[in-house]
């Protein structure tokens, strides 16, 4: 005969849990978002539908599923799972459940899926421990990380694993678990008489910035507050009233903290803002450079670096195609580093529009990196003689500068006379902005050369 209260009581102490926790999905068709390697014909559904899972690194932000994907999967392939906390558990204790691991397979023939969070924070000797046994498929490691494994985890066992980055939760997604989770009668709040505004699921499908752990949070909070069934902390199972529960965007926006923007000023989030803002600099976008400017100073991000970064690609990105840009650049620089913030925001802002919108060429830049590689790795070109140093004692002995010619003594301000020695050419104006003219110029001199070499 079925224990009623002990089914109850169970009933109670599940309710007693996070909403996020008690939503999690129970199979891969509930779970939201990942439909790049998670979708039909995505590589991890086609591993798992295979029954070929190998070792897998899941690496993204926190509140994207990592730890319910890791779960489901445990359960789909009918493995034995194991879970762990890098940040609690040591060598002993891997060492522990990889022993089992072995065994259970040699005497039962069933494998284990060892689920690793945090797998960032083991040093590279504790990771070191993972690797015999990872190689010979004794166990099956999912290992979860916030930190690019590039960075954070072992080369060897990089090497190893197959890597699914996690993208942040569409406004879709997130909206998808809210409704959910009001429907939802027997994990969520399906037994309770709610009215959502559609401007509250909105709010919260942008303020989470992709985390649905987050945003079922607020949900979470909002109908606590506004339940009033009781001074219970959480909702009955039972109910004994229906009394409605409305939620406005006013309570969405009360229940919820302004979003922080996830910025590791030493790793993805800073190397990655960077080169989106360089890149919208360089490709004439000025909108999404501005964007990406906000999100580094709102960040925490070092408005000198920022700066550096501006006097950088004046010089790279747009050169002679504006000479003013290195200008711009310079004064930013000097402007940032004496006011500091609020207010160097302003002109970051306006050097950031100016290079943006200004002509753009990488002939310098492409000059000087053909030019280093040349000396580095080519034949050294000896200066000719008549371009040495005629300044001191006895250099006219040596024959240094005696048949050089002084270009401004020419009516053209040019003299045709080798300043290399080799024909070589390295600077390559583009037929855009000031460098137009460059080029102009330089066919000037070309004809002028040629009419000499005629005569």
């Amino acid at each position: 005969m079925p224990d009623l209260w002990q089914d109850k009581r169970e009933a109670k102490v599940k309710l007693a849990q996070p909403l996020a926790a008690r939503m999690r999905p129970r199979k891969l068709d509930e779970f939201a978002g990942q439909e790049h390697f998670l979708g039909e014909g995505g590589l991890l559904r086609r591993m798992l539908e295979a029954d070929q899972l190998t070792s897998v690194l899941f690496y993204g932000p926190p509140g994207t599923g990592k730890t319910t994907l890791a779960e489901l999967i445990a359960g789909y392939t009918k493995r034995h799972f194991d879970r762990g906390n890098a940040a609690a558990v040591g060598v002993k204790d891997v060492r522990h459940v990889l022993d089992q691991a072995r065994k259970r397979l040699e005497y039962e023939g069933k494998r284990t899926i060892f689920f690793l969070d945090e797998i960032h924070r083991f040093n590279r000797a504790q990771q070191d421990v993972l690797l015999g046994d990872v190689e010979r498929g004794i166990v099956t490691l999912i290992g979860a990380t916030t930190e690019n494994p590039f960075f954070a985890v072992n080369n060897a066992l990089v090497s190893r694993s197959q890597i699914f980055q996690f993208e942040p939760l569409s406004e879709d997604d997130i909206s998808g678990l809210i409704k959910r989770a009001i429907t939802d009668d027997k994990r969520g709040f399906g037994r309770l008489n709610i009215t959502i505004d559609d401007a509250a699921i909105a709010h919260w499908a942008t303020i989470s910035d992709g985390d649905g752990r987050r945003a079922l949070s607020a949900l979470e909070i909002a109908v606590l507050s506004e339940q009033r069934t009781g001074t219970s902390q959480t909702p009955d199972p039972e109910p004994q009233t229906t009394n409605p529960i409305h939620i406005t965007l006013q309570t969405a926006e009360q229940s919820i903290q302004q979003k922080a923007i996830a910025y590791d000023r030493d790793g993805d989030g800073h190397h990655d803002a960077i080169s989106a803002y360089i890149k919208s600099v360089r490709g004439s976008d000025p909108d999404a450079a501005i964007y990406w400017l906000a999100k580094m100073l709102h960040a925490g991000e070092d408005p000198m670096f920022i700066a550096r970064r501006i006097a950088i690609l004046a010089s790279e990105d747009i050169g002679n195609a504006d000479p003013r840009a290195i200008s711009v650049a310079a004064s930013c620089y000097e402007i940032v580093h004496r006011i500091g913030l609020p207010e160097a925001r302003i002109t970051l802002a306006q050097a950031t529009t100016y290079l943006a919108t200004a002509p753009k060429s990488n002939a310098s830049y492409a000059a000087i990196n053909q030019a280093m590689t040349d000396v580095k790795t080519g034949r050294t070109v000896p200066v000719p003689r008549h371009l040495r140093s005629g300044a001191y004692s006895g250099a006219k002995q040596l024959g240094n500068a005696t048949d050089y010619q002084y270009a401004h003594n020419s009516e053209a301000g040019f003299v045709d006379q080798t300043y290399l020695g080799v024909e070589k050419t390295y600077y390559e104006p583009v037929d855009r902005g000031y460098e137009k003219r460059i080029r102009e110029y330089l066919d000037w001199i070309d004809s002028l050369r040629q009419d000499k070499q005629a005569d």
